[in-house]
């Protein structure tokens, strides 16, 4: 039963602004003329779409959420039907569903006009046509809400019934001491007051009783009078007692300080003892206290006892003012009740002959007593040993020792291991502490090993030492110095050749994720490729003198490049030197952090040129720094807008949320 979680149904007008304000905040709002026309169309037909399905939505929430009387039990489709009404609940939720549908024609058929329109005001005033007709179909849900919502408040207070469980059913005339009798065996808060009708719904209580939870059902009070004029209050305790399979406690009030006749509260108990079919019923004498049945008229003892004359119906007394009796007739009725409900799963699926239930036959059919073959009595069998053995008592020094013992005598645990091989029922005893046997691929090893491996390998060491005795292994003719040093030679060249190939080997496999070339050697100084030149015999004077002025031109000559140093004829008087180690020593002359030229200067006639140059950089810099735009030396890449900070349409009131 999920009836308290329906949601809140809105009355007419709170559905209508519900919608259009959620159609203003979510959609954009701003439109132009000048926009092309086929923005303009999608732009209100996106508006009568969204409030279309804003309606449907929720006009479908609201049909889904209240419960569909055809699937309920029937205990609760009639107590829905007397107190709403079903017909009048189907026609509300009937009302809801075809607004729901309507507003959907009427959005396709604005939709399909807005295709054709052709200029704003147009667009606007089609728009204005939908939204206000899916309006007026909403008002005129104006009370259909307002009942629904009704139901749902109602049906949030109902109480949480279980048809299927174990129940107490307590009905009877008004003031007889219905809920006093709920109040006392369970934990239910029921209303207790010294007039009729006090009780106007149904209450519902649980109580435990052989660690069972039963409910136990106060109903309220029912008159003597025909169906049709029993009022909705009555009405629920008799929907209660004819869908119910519940123990029902019918209260009498002998002393009749209810205000009713003990001879009207019999005459009610057989006008509704049709409902009673098919269930356990006890009539409990309440009010025991006050008068007792001896005290009765004789004609009064004659008209109970004709009660239960059927034998289906049981006599229960009590007091709910003393408590006297009251945990009595919650037992016996709990007992029974218990009783019933097990004999009735043991009979389910009994046939029409009486044969055995179809669940009893399943459970009985899984069961299988082994019994001798031939009709044989096996005798229970307890060896002598077992019949004289003396009880174990750990104070008699002369008890049989247990593993236990042994393990304390030796130590404890954890430095005594009891021997677990002791027991062991072989052919051989010999054989209890024999080695699992090893097994290897598959196959066991002890298969495989010769049994008189020593013998012969002994056989074999003294025919080797026969051998080595009389000479076998000597050579007659020894190497030479030259040959054998030879064969060393080769020997050794064959173990590098070997080394070799494996270091390759190795080199490849580490090498297999890695870059073949290491960082730090891809990159040779200049002086490494000289001194490699020189020793293939290159002249690399040129080569050195184009790689050491990279700003003078190719057509330059030696002379003309020499020109520049203080000491024009310094290279010409040593002539001693290579034209290496010249241009070395010219190198080390010169400060490492020196440039060769004058970036600032170059390409600048003079200072004039120069200073007006810097000055259209910063004016080019200027209007960069003024829009924070991202300069040549600007490396940090800042966070872009988030687009949910800064787009839709902003309400009133904070943004710091958004």
């Amino acid at each position: 039963m999920t009836w308290k979680d329906i949601a809140p149904v809105p009355t007419a007008q709170e559905f209508i602004d519900i919608v259009l304000s959620r159609t203003q905040r979510r959609l954009p709002t701003q439109i132009r003329a000048g926009f092309k026309i086929s923005r303009i169309r999608a732009f209100y037909t996106r508006k009568v779409k969204f409030t279309q399905e804003t309606c449907t939505e929720k006009l479908g929430a609201i049909v889904a959420s209240f419960p569909i009387l055809s699937d309920q039990h029937p205990f609760h489709r009639d107590l829905m039907n007397i107190l709403y009404d079903a017909d009048h609940f189907k026609v509300a939720l009937g009302q809801v569903s075809t607004a729901k549908h309507l507003i959907e024609t009427i959005s396709r058929d604005y939709v399909r006009l807005l295709k054709y329109s052709q200029s704003l005001f147009q667009c606007k005033q089609l728009k204005r046509a939908a939204l206000g007709r899916m309006a007026t179909l909403i008002k005129r849900l104006k009370d259909p809400l307002v009942y629904l919502d009704q139901v749902r408040q109602h049906l949030a207070r109902l109480p949480d019934i279980n048809p299927t469980t174990r129940t107490l059913l307590v009905a009877g005339f008004p003031n007889v001491g219905k809920s006093s009798f709920v109040r006392s065996v369970t934990r239910a808060d029921t209303p207790v007051e010294p007039y009729a009708f006090t009780t106007k719904s149904l209450f519902v209580g649980h109580l435990d009783y052989k660690y069972l939870r039963y409910q136990v059902i106060d109903t309220p009070g029912i008159l003597d009078h025909p169906l049709e004029e029993m009022n909705t209050i009555e009405m629920q305790s008799v929907t209660a007692l004819a869908h119910l399979r519940a123990a029902i406690c019918f209260f009498i009030d002998i002393s009749e300080q209810c205000g009713y006749s003990l001879k009207a509260q019999c005459n009610l108990f057989k006008s509704i003892k049709p409902l009673f079919a098919n269930k356990m019923v006890f009539i409990v004498l309440n009010k025991m206290d006050i008068k007792i049945v001896e005290d009765l008229e004789p004609e009064m003892q004659e008209e109970l006892q004709s009660l239960v004359k059927s034998g289906d119906v049981e006599l229960l007394r009590a007091s709910c003012a003393t408590q006297d009796g009251v945990q009595d007739v919650k037992n016996l009725v709990c007992e029974r009740l218990l009783v019933e409900r097990v004999s009735q799963k043991l009979k389910a699926g009994t046939g029409s002959n009486g044969t055995m239930g179809s669940r009893l036959t399943e459970v009985m059919q899984r069961i299988h007593v082994a019994q001798p073959m031939g009709g044989v009595t096996r005798e229970s069998f307890i060896p002598e040993g077992i019949k004289n053995l003396k009880k174990y008592d750990r104070n008699d020094p002369s008890r049989r020792m247990l593993a236990r013992d042994e393990e304390e005598a030796n130590g404890g645990a954890g430095v005594f291991n009891v021997d677990l091989r002791k027991d062991y029922l072989l052919d051989d005893p010999a054989w209890k502490y024999d080695r699992v046997p090893e097994v290897f691929d598959g196959k066991n090893v002890y298969d495989f090993i010769d049994p008189d491996i020593d013998a012969k390998l002994q056989a074999i060491e003294e025919e080797e030492e026969k051998l080595e005795k009389d000479g076998y292994y000597e050579s007659d003719e020894d190497l030479d110095d030259e040959s054998e040093n030879e064969v060393l030679e080769k020997a050794e060249y064959i173990r590098e050749k070997h080394r070799l190939i494996r270091n390759e080997a190795k080199m490849r496999k580490s090498l297999k994720n890695r870059a073949i070339i290491p960082r730090k050697s891809m990159k040779k100084p200049y002086s490494q490729l000289e001194d490699a030149l020189d020793v293939l015999g290159v002249d690399t004077e040129e080569i050195g003198l184009r790689g050491r002025a990279p700003t003078q031109s190719r057509g330059r000559s030696i002379t003309r490049s020499r020109a520049g140093t203080e000491d024009p004829d310094a290279m010409e008087l040593d002539s001693t030197k290579t034209p290496q180690e010249r241009f070395r020593a010219r190198d080390l002359s010169r400060v490492r952090s020196e440039h060769p030229t004058n970036r600032r200067e170059d390409g600048v006639a003079d200072e004039t040129v120069r200073t007006l140059a810097e000055r259209q950089a910063k004016l080019g810099q200027r209007m960069m720094n003024r829009m924070a735009r991202q300069g040549e030396a600007d490396r940090h890449v800042g966070d872009s807008m988030p687009k949910h900070l800064f787009s839709g349409k902003r309400t009133m009131g904070k943004t710091s949320r958004r």
